[in-house]
């Protein structure tokens, strides 16, 4: 099940596209679908992992520097 709604998700692809190149691009349903599933992986996991980064500090709120951190330990890529 998918965390973002499908509509507002299109559009930022499509905003970002749009300031990225002057080439209009169309993309088919089930392509912005899978950008929006890989998406919606990465941002849970990387809030997965800063959780644990602030758990590890002794606090309950996630802060900027947890996800910083969660970044940095993920390596270039962010994937772990």
């Amino acid at each position: 099940a998918l965390l973002i709604l499908k509509l507002p998700f299109s559009r930022l692809v499509k905003e970002i596209l749009d300031e990225m190149s002057e080439t209009k691009y169309r993309w088919a349903v089930k392509a912005v679908e899978a950008l929006q599933e890989s998406s919606e992986y990465y941002l849970v996991s990387l809030f997965e992992d800063a959780q644990l980064c602030a758990f590890h500090a002794g606090r309950v709120t996630v802060m900027k520097r947890d996800l910083q951190l969660a970044r940095r330990l993920r390596g270039r890529l962010g994937f772990m």
